[in-house]
């Protein structure tokens, strides 16, 4: 196995290669609107650094969200145009069991920006998804599981409503280990948004 991962469903664009049993490479970069302009120097990077070509791969690893929608289809398409491609094997995961997976283990909630004052957020025993994902504000949230450790870019948002224990983002790392061990709990290579995105198309009025 020679496995590509990605995930750009939060403002860091992260890559890493992975061969089966260990991380090779990693790169990364951050811009909430720039993720199509950071993804592809970041996978170059990562697959020079482990000393590969995109013709070595055997498989692709994106992490499907939830996440805002440019940057969630940014990484999505890419997989999905690689898979068709170059005939590999591609596997989706939910962003939120990414951050989970390092967290460790017991009871934890993983929470995401989502915009609007709002966030993507799961619960996590042991390291199994028992809740989510979903979208709250994060009062509500808060509300809901009351002292649970919160991890993941939304504890550091609203730390006085959310009991922050890190605020690490997901790591393509992370990612591909969950998929190259067969923990990863696989989801459809398409994106999760959970809702509806924020820019719609204008309907003009009909004509009498």
């Amino acid at each position: 196995m020679l496995l590509l991962a990605f995930d750009t469903a939060t403002p860091a664009v992260t890559v890493a290669v992975h061969d089966g049993s260990a991380v090779l490479s990693e790169a990364s970069g951050s811009g909430a609107m720039a993720h199509g302009e950071l993804l592809a120097p970041a996978i170059r990077e990562a697959l020079a650094s482990a000393g590969a070509t995109m013709s070595d791969l055997t498989d692709v690893a994106v992490g499907v969200g939830p996440g805002p929608f440019t940057g969630l289809r940014v990484g999505v398409v890419t997989a999905l145009t690689l898979s068709q491609t170059l005939g590999l094997t591609a596997h989706g995961v939910c962003t939120l069991d990414v951050v989970a997976a390092a967290a460790g283990g017991g009871e934890l909630v993983v929470a995401t920006d989502a915009r609007r004052k709002e966030v993507y957020w799961a619960r996590y025993v042991d390291g199994v998804r028992v809740d989510g994902p979903d979208v709250s504000a994060p009062a509500d949230l808060a509300a809901r599981f009351p002292g649970v450790p919160v991890h993941g870019p939304g504890a550091a948002l609203y730390p006085d409503l959310l009991p922050p224990a890190s605020s690490q983002a997901p790591r393509a790392a992370d990612l591909a280990a969950l998929v190259a061990t067969g923990a990863a709990v696989e989801l459809p290579v398409e994106p999760l948004y959970l809702r509806r995105p924020d820019a719609v198309p204008s309907v003009a009025p009909k004509q009498a």
